[in-house]
């Protein structure tokens, strides 16, 4: 046993050790069966497995060994975040997994740089393959790995696809059975990492290549190769798809199973092949053999004309001869015939036809069993530590893999269970030595006496089968070589009169009448380990001779075919001596096995299945008894339980359950076992209910330990307020220390910085003192870099000011007073900022408003600075049109027909003779202007014709309008010289005249009199005066007389 114990980690989390599922064994069992209490009970034993199989918890320990429960469907506990829960945990921290048996055997191999092994056992369909897969796995991904690593722990894995492919079969208790044992070793580095591998195989089922059960089948390979591979393959080859057409492929009737996919599995080891390093021509020759394989089954003999064996199927025997790449009258010959050697003469004599028939399938059986050592061996080339690649003067530590086939009781046992059940035997017989011998030096280093166990040794079982001379193995072996006719029953003759006396040996004939109603003539019976076993001699002597005819031999080794001619090499044929037999073989691989797990320090996994019938589950308690007695588990658990049954060092003892003793809580000071003494003293145990070792705590009974759980249990609430209360002063005064050193971080960083800035801006501060006294003082010379500072300050000081007092009107012509280096860019800005001022007020002008002021700017232009009364006409608007639509009669609207009236107004005309003065309408239109008296037009004036317009400079309402001199020839509605007016809104009339007929600049404004034509080219006068009131007549000499009162302007 193992064990390190974990202190409280980082985090302040204390982590569970397997004792924490204790207060839970009622419902789920125990983790370990070494804590029964009816530990010698078999029902009891049965139980615990049980309950912990319907709470799908499927592997126990017995102490360091696991047991575990195939549960027939995929269980959640296989990820990578589980293995990483168990990576580097001790042994007994966590509940039981196959992946706490890896890390404990790694770290043993890394901290005590001793070889170790792990041995898997167990019936068919029980799960050893699936756990050798698990273990294999786990180390692939969790031991530290580069490149190269990396693919070797890929090819680990692909072998297994292989191995599988070639060495399981489906049988009636499994549908993926492995049918050869399996012994791999797995090569660390120092670092951990594994760098390389090697596999032994043992007792491969040869048989099952010609033979298979009824609801069994061949092994896998061949199905898969049928149903997986292209009709390209199978034509080279010479096969066709359908299995039923092959003789080695039909005895079991069971061509197809539902649980397994054939043509998925095909792919899968043709990938497997190809990353392990097969070639094409190597992967092209191996599935040669397996082609040529189902060839020879179907190779029938039939009887010459002479009687003689020939073979009847030319077909198979020239495509087997193809496919194993011999001659094929050669084989032909070989298979038909026997040669042999007397007295230094060779002698070629015929077969029987049941001969021939032995001789197919020994050549069958031997093709596929040497293909299949050759496999393993291409396999080891693919994993054997490359030195080119790895150099290390390290030394490098092993762990290794046994998956062996379980302890076998069939209705009908033959030479195959002998074997298997032999090799049981003495995995029975290392496992009771070394666990002794484990629990011996465990008392003798804690200085605990040893007691004396007491339990059956199988030695006197494994003398029975192997010992030298006497032993069941010695005489089958000389049965094998008696000259003579040789048989089963002669060998069971043999067994009787040798091991007649024998308390473990029972034949038919040794045997009393109750035993002799139940046994054959042809069984002998043997007392294992784990209970009786019958055996049927028929085929044993057979099965052991294992012999191929030598003439096959030398045929097989002439081949062209190099995995065949490398399998049947000439030395064996050229080799007069007569190879081992098969029991014999096998005995000397066991015997080397046992050395090398001696060699090794062990751990175990004992797989049970709990149902025949592959179901989820269910728990067949009939069945489970029957393993569960053949694992010899019950002998383990009494073996475990010899002495104490539970055992842990001191500190994990008191790490738990120091809360029991005020003393030992919360913490223990002086040494451990004076801690651990006070604890057990406080606690009440007695004397002979435990003993303390030098670093352990070994405690006799169960039910001391459970008082010890339960008590625990039952104080948790008051530790958990205990530990509560201090948790959350704790936290309390951490958030409180942790707040004050951030506000003393907060305020020291603040006030350095506050500090910083006061600095950093006094230094800016006489800086620019001393930049701005400098450039006063060269503030007349030109821009240089002493006064640059200064004027660029001036400037922006300007343009600052300029900024706040710009003016807001167009009216406003008030502007800051700009340095002397900016008169000229502050005129630029003025211009541009009254322009802008403008702009905008002309975008908010209305249209009216606009038409307003256009008139209003005309007027300027003409009378501005030269009327008297146009200061009083600014401020009164223009108006559209004097007259409103009323007074203009409808006639005069009609005569003007599409020449609107734009503005009228009302005027009064003086005649040109005498100045009589007559009221009239003046009408603007876009093209003239017409006179009208009431509801007739007088006169019609054009634009085009007009020669100007006079007014005096006075406040008078007088203006005379030029017009060309008429000829005879002119109509009455064109005058015949000047028109002169009066009219109140002169300035507003004149401007609307001049604007209507574009002729602004026609306008004369005289300070003086008006000359104007009269009729018939006679020239009138008019003069002004200034009077006291406004007065309009003929003077004196004939003038027109207008006398203008003053204003205020003038």
């Amino acid at each position: 046993m193992r064990y390190q114990a974990r202190e409280v980690d980082v985090e302040g989390r204390v982590r569970l050790v397997m004792e924490s599922a204790l207060t839970a064994r009622d419902r789920v069992g125990v983790q370990d069966f070494v804590l029964l209490e009816n530990y010698n009970s078999e029902a009891a034993f049965i139980e615990n497995l049980r309950r912990r199989f319907k709470e799908n918890l499927i592997y126990t320990y017995i102490g360091s060994v696991l047991v575990s429960v195939n549960p027939y469907r995929d269980l959640e506990i296989y990820s990578k975040p589980q293995m990483e829960r168990y990576r580097g945990v001790s042994f007994y921290e966590i509940s039981p997994h196959i992946y706490a048996v890896s890390d404990n055997t790694y770290r043993a191999m890394r901290t005590e740089r001793k070889d170790q092994c792990i041995l898997i056992s167990g019936e068919s369909g029980a799960g050893k393959t699936e756990a050798s897969k698990k273990i294999l796995l786990y180390y692939a991904v969790t031991c530290p790995s580069n490149h190269h690593m990396a693919a070797l722990g890929d090819h680990l894995l692909q072998a297994n696809h292989v191995l599988e492919a070639f060495g399981n079969a489906k049988t009636l208790r499994n549908d993926n059975s492995s049918r050869f044992g399996k012994y791999m070793d797995v090569q660390f580095d120092f670092r951990g990492a594994p760098v390389g591998g090697h596999i032994l195989n043992y007792l491969l089922e040869k048989s099952r290549v010609v033979h298979q059960n009824h609801g069994e089948r061949n092994f896998h390979i061949f199905y898969q190769l049928l149903d997986g591979g292209d009709e390209e393959l199978l034509n080279t080859l010479d096969l066709e798809r359908n299995p039923q057409n092959y003789q080695y492929l039909v005895k079991g009737n069971c061509p197809r199973v539902s649980s397994i996919s054939d043509k998925n599995n095909w792919k899968v080891v043709m990938k497997a092949l190809t990353v392990i390093g097969f070639t094409e021509e190597e992967l092209q020759k191996l599935l040669n053999i397996i082609a040529g394989v189902l060839n020879l089954g179907n190779t029938q003999f039939g009887e010459g004309d002479e009687g003689e064996t020939c073979i009847t199927t030319e077909t198979e025997i020239s495509n087997l001869a193809k496919l194993f790449g011999v001659d094929v009258s050669a084989l032909g010959e070989a298979l038909t015939h026997k040669k042999l050697t007397a007295k230094g003469e060779e002698m070629v004599t015929p077969l029987s036809f049941e001969q021939a028939m032995s001789a197919r399938d020994a050549l069958a059986k031997a093709v596929y069993g040497r293909t299949f050592s050759w496999l393993v061996e291409k396999i080891n080339q693919s994993l054997a530590l490359k030195d080119e690649i790895y150099h290390s003067s390290q030394p490098s530590s092993l762990i290794g893999l046994l998956d062996i086939y379980g302890f076998e009781v069939l209705l009908q046992n033959s030479f195959e269970q002998f074997c298997i059940n032999y090799c049981n035997e003495k995995l029975q017989q290392l496992f009771i030595e070394l666990t002794l011998r484990s629990e011996q030096e465990e008392y003798e280093t804690e200085g605990i006496e040893w007691e004396t166990v007491q339990y059956f040794d199988n030695k006197i079982i494994c003398d029975l089968i192997e010992e030298k001379h006497k032993g069941i193995i010695s005489i089958l072996d000389e049965e094998c070589l008696r000259p003579g006719e040789t048989g089963d029953v002669s060998f069971l003759e043999k067994l009787e009169d040798t091991l007649g006396g024998h308390h473990h040996f029972v034949t038919h004939k040794l045997a009393n009448g109750k035993t002799r109603r139940i046994m054959s003539r042809e069984e002998f019976r043997l007392l294992h380990y784990a209970g009786e076993v019958n055996y049927n001699v028929n085929g044993f002597v057979e099965k052991n001779n294992d012999s191929l005819n030598r003439n096959l031999k030398e045929v097989m080794c002439q081949s062209e075919n190099h995995i065949l001619s490398h399998c049947f090499r000439r030395e064996e044929v050229m080799d007069q001596k007569r190879p081992e037999m098969a029991a014999t073989q096998f005995k000397n691989s066991l015997m080397k096995l046992m050395d090398i797990l001696r060699s090794k320090e062990p751990s175990y996994v004992r797989c049970i299945k709990p149902n025949d019938g592959k179901q989820s589950g269910r728990f067949d308690e009939v069945l489970v008894r029957h393993q569960v007695k053949y694992l010899g588990l019950l002998e383990n658990l009494r073996v475990r339980r010899a002495g104490f049954a539970y055992r842990r060092r001191f500190e994990a003892f008191l790490q738990r359950y120091k809360p029991l003793c005020p003393e030992t809580w919360p913490n223990w000071n002086g040494r451990l076992v004076d801690g651990v003494s006070t604890l057990v003293n406080h606690l009440g145990y007695k004397p002979e209910e435990y003993k303390l070792g030098r670093s352990k705590i070994f405690i006799r009974f169960p039910k001391t330990l459970f008082t010890t759980e339960d008590a625990l249990e039952a104080k948790k609430p008051e530790i958990a307020l205990t530990l509560q209360t201090s948790w959350r002063g704790y936290r309390e005064r951490a958030k409180y220390q942790r707040i004050r050193h951030a506000v003393i971080v907060i305020q020291s960083g603040w006030r350095g910085m506050k500090a910083r800035r006061r600095a950093k801006r006094r230094r800016q501060a006489a800086e620019l003192i001393r930049r701005f006294i400098k450039g006063f003082i060269y503030r007349h010379e030109e821009y240089c870099p002493e006064n640059e500072y200064f004027l660029d300050h001036v400037r922006c000081s300007f343009l600052k000011n300029l900024r706040k007092n710009l003016p807001k009107s167009v009216l406003d012509k008030s502007w800051p007073t700009p340095p002397s280096l900016l008169v000229e860019a502050s005129e630029h800005l003025r211009i541009l900022h009254m322009r802008n001022m403008v702009m905008k007020y002309c975008r908010r002008v209305q249209p009216e408003w606009k038409k307003q002021l256009v008139q209003k700017v005309v007027a300027s232009e003409i009378f501005k600075d030269k009327k008297d009364d146009y200061t009083q006409s600014v401020g009164r608007l223009f108006l559209d049109s004097r007259l409103e639509r009323e007074q203009i009669n409808l006639k005069v609207v009609q005569t003007l027909g599409n020449d609107k009236v734009q503005y009228g107004a009302s005027v009064v005309k003086y005649d040109r003779r005498g100045f009589k003065p007559r009221p009239r309408q003046l009408l603007l239109t876009n093209t003239f202007a017409v006179l009208v008296d009431r509801t007739k037009i007088k006169q019609r004036i054009d634009y085009t014709a007009l020669k100007g317009i006079s007014l005096s400079s006075l406040s008078d309402g007088v203006f005379v309008v030029h017009m060309p001199t008429a000829d005879n020839k002119q109509k009455l509605c064109v005058p015949q010289g000047d028109v002169v007016l009066q009219c109140n809104n002169v300035i507003e009339l004149v401007t609307k005249v001049a604007m209507m007929a574009d002729k602004i600049d026609y306008v004369n404004i005289n300070p003086g009199s008006i000359r104007f034509a009269s009729a018939r080219g006679r020239e009138g006068i008019i003069d002004f005066v200034r009077g006291s009131e406004m007065k309009v007549a003929k003077g004196k000499r004939g003038h027109l007389l207008v006398t203008v009162p003053r204003t205020n302007s003038t």
